[in-house]
Order: C-alpha cells, then structure tokens, then sequence
C-alpha cells in the first residue's frame, strides 16, 4: 500500500510508531496530485514548495518531542472559501481575482496548531452557491458531476489527492460530494466549529466540517476543529473538545480499533416519509440494508414521521436566498458580470424577497426545529439517504422520477440534506453501497444537537463490520 492510500488514523499510526514521515507521507500524495490533477481538477492551487517545507518543519519536531497529536504531519486540502493568511481565497470565482486573505481563519489556526499540513486550496461551486462543482470531475467516473459545493474537498479526499479536507455544508455541500464520492462528510451542530474568515454563503445555514476517509478520521478532525470562538456570532461551547471516545488529545487514534463494539440501546429512526420518497431504487436497497446492518449490531429501529416535510425547500430556499443576496449586495452592484450565470441569477431574485417572506421563514425554521426536537425525544439516530440518486452526468440539469415528476438535479441534492441544516443538528454521512455503474451510495446519520459523538460511534461501529471502507477511487493511468 502507498502512502497516498492510507487513512488519516492509520498514517497517525505509522507517523507514531516511525514507520513513516510525515515527508513521505507528503511526497507522496503530491505525487498522486501530479499524477492525476490534470483529470480530477480538485484544486484551485496547489504549494508543493510550502507543503513540503511544513512536513519538514513537521518531521523535527515530531522527532524532537513527539506528535503534537493525530493530525501532525498529515497532508490536507482546504476549500477555497476557508482564508489562510498570505494566500487567495478565490471562492472559485473572478470576483474574488487578486483577494489575498490577511489573518488564518478560526478553523485553519486550529489546524496548524494541530501540526496539519496544507496541500492547497480546493473547488467549491462558486461561492458555494450550487451543489455541483462543475468544474471538478467524480473520483469514481470523470463524466460525472463531483457534487457541490464542497467538490474539490471531497474529490481530493476519494482519488488520495489529500489524507483529509474541510468543506462547508449550507444545504448539503460537505455531505453532497462526500456521498458522491464515497468518503466521509460531517456537518457538525450549528456553531460547533468557528465559520470566522470563512466566506458565507448563508449565515444561519453554515457549517464547516471535515470530508474524510473514514468516520474515525472525522472524529479526529473534528476534534482539533470545534472550540468556541468570539469572532463568531454564533459559536457555541459544545458539550466535549474530543470526539474520538479517547479523552487525550496526544493519542493517534489506535483506541478507536475497538472504540464501536456494538449498538445496544440506540434507538434508530427510520423515516416514514420525505427521506424515501423520489430515490432511486438502488440508493432505497443499499440504505435500508445498512440500515437493517444497524439493528443486527444492536441498534432498535424506530419508525418514525419527518414532521414538518412539505415545507423544507420552502425553508431553505427562504433564508438562504436572501441571506446569500445580502452578503453579496456590494459585489453584485459593482461587479455582476464576473459571476457565472447561473449563481447571478440566484443573487438576483434574492433582490426580489421580501423581509416578510424571510421573516415567515424565520419563524417557520423555529417552528420545524421544535417539532425535530420532540421527535428526537423518541430516537437518537436518525437513519436516512444523503442523496436520493448517484452521481449525475455533467451537464445534466433535470432528473425524472417513477412518479412522473421532473426534478432539478440540484434540488435533488438539496432535498434530504437541508433539514440538518435548517434545524442545526449534526448529519454524518458514510458509504454504504455502490450503484450498477459502480459509483457510491451514501447514508446519512443524523441526531438531536450536539450528539456530534453519538452520530460518530455509530457511524464507526457500522464500518468497523463494513468492507472497502476507507478504499480510495481508482484512477486510469
């Protein structure tokens, strides 16, 4: 097995037991960037010079006294609306041409601190605004879409163009393309990790969270991530710093070898509406198989209703919309014809809400998120698919159901993942299957705020009994 191949807990491992270097580590997963980039389109840039010097700067250190801890030395990707000081924060876009961020955001300070070395900058649809990513190709079909917004993270991540990468999620952008690409995505509890020197696409909505190999990986990156920060209006103080079940920030992850054991006494939701309702055949099959896979490790399956269903589009669209317009007033004015068209548009008929529609909305999302939280009264976990189909083809805008409805393949997308994002709750997505072409399936596992852990463990229970996980897509030559 190559370096580039290894998870993050096993390259934490091997960085440990000096088995490897975080150098080694590093070359070669520049090599694989090399090797394939030029298919895959992950990046807007990428540093060799200043990713080696960090692994470098690493290496020493870890020598002289030791990791900092897991994340010491491993190569990571950021999506291009996180600023990292002294380098672009392009958003993907011509708007942001010659924008050089001046301070690191929140979430890189963490990850330097942590000792993570940083690859480059990846795709995001532009300004996050799309579930897409046109310009970056599927790990696992190149004729395919990579999913939005946070494409780049996640393709990086599957083709082992990046041991691990952050990505934010407004409507489903870290757990789209994770979903699509057969990684791991986590949109952590609403404030959880610091969105400050963040670019926003809708403030009540976002997230950052990490895109990962494994949900252990996850574990470990969230733990180095979330922290209150004053910069952020709504950073909270969650109920634990460490998620990986250790309680000690210096270890490499070997306890989470046997952190899962079983699922006795969760209570697992299973979704009476809304969640199965327009999804391929194939994502229905692989899902409630795993989700059977739940109940046979201990898991009590709970049949559940979604309330408040009809009405999430509705919600999201409501406040993202004119939250996105308002954070791009200035720019739009001054520079509308340097978006692509199809964000443009949305900014536009942003202008077009009224505060009172917004206002509804507001109030609707507050009335949705009680109704969650009594139904979370009786689960823990909410069982459920990330997306409704696999990977669409570039290029293709609708998708038609057996109903004889006709969907935009972005509302797809959209459709089972905004309801944690409305609501605030954590939504932990993990591969669970692979369709007749061979692209992934994802499921998604969701529970009341801040049981980040709670979605974590069981997520790493089900792939510790779970083959090909952590498997990276392979890449034609």
């Amino acid at each position: 097995m190559q370096p580039f191949e290894l998870s993050l807990t096993e390259s934490a491992r091997a960085i440990r037991a000096r088995e490897l270097s975080p150098i080694e580590l590093t070359e070669s997963v520049l090599a694989r960037i090399g090797a394939f980039e030029g298919q895959l389109r992950a990046y807007v840039t990428v540093d060799a010079d200043a990713a080696l010097a960090a692994a470098a700067r690493a290496e020493l250190e870890i020598s002289d006294s030791g990791p900092r801890g897991p994340l010491h030395g491993i190569p990571m990707g950021l999506k291009d609306l996180i600023d990292v000081a002294g380098l672009p924060t392009t958003a993907s876009s011509e708007v942001r041409a010659g924008h050089v961020a001046d301070r690191d955001s929140q979430v890189a300070a963490r990850l330097n601190a942590a000792g993570a070395v940083l690859l480059g900058k990846t795709h995001t649809h532009e300004f996050a605004y799309g579930l897409t990513t046109p310009q970056t190709s599927n790990a696992w079909d190149h004729s395919r879409v990579a999913g939005g917004s946070s494409g780049g993270s996640a393709v990086a991540v599957a083709a082992g163009e990046a041991t691990f990468a952050l990505g934010t999620d407004t409507g489903g952008s870290v757990r789209v393309p994770a979903a699509l690409n057969g990684v791991v995505g986590l949109k952590p509890t609403y404030g959880l990790v610091s969105r400050s020197g963040v670019t926003s696409l809708s403030w009540s909505l976002d997230h950052v969270g990490p895109i990962t190999r494994t949900v252990r990986d996850a574990a470990l990156v969230l733990s180095a991530t979330a922290g209150h920060d004053p910069r952020d209006p709504a950073s909270v103080s969650g109920p634990s710093a460490d998620f990986t079940g250790d309680g000690d920030p210096k270890r490499s992850g070997d306890d989470l070898e046997g952190a899962g054991g079983d699922l006795k006494g969760l209570r697992v939701g299973v979704p009476r509406n809304h969640y199965f309702d327009r999804v391929s055949p194939e994502v229905e099959e692989a899902v409630r198989r795993a989700i059977e896979r739940l109940a046979e490790l201990g898991a009590e399956l709970v049949d559940v209703e979604i309330p408040m269903a009809r009405y999430v589009q509705a919600i999201q669209w409501g406040l993202m919309v004119p939250e996105a317009t308002a954070y791009h007033a200035g720019s739009l004015r001054a520079a509308g014809d340097q978006y692509t068209p199809d964000v443009r548009i949305l900014l536009e008929a942003g202008e077009l809400t009224s505060a009172g529609d917004y206002l509804r909305a507001q109030r609707a999302r507050t009335m949705m998120r009680d109704a969650w939280a009594r139904m979370f009264d009786r689960i823990d976990v909410l069982a459920a698919p990330t997306v409704p189909m696999t990977a669409a083809k570039s290029g293709q805008d609708t998708v038609e159901w057996a109903d004889g409805t006709t969907e935009a393949v972005s509302d797809s997308y959209v459709r089972l993942c905004a309801p944690a994002n409305i609501t605030g709750v954590p939504a932990l997505t993990l591969p669970v299957g692979r369709d007749h072409a061979g692209l992934p399936i994802g499921m998604q596992l969701m529970a009341r705020p801040f049981g980040d852990a709670t979605v974590l463990r069981a997520g790493r229970v089900y792939e510790e009994t779970a083959t090909g996980m952590g498997r990276i897509a392979p890449q034609a030559a």
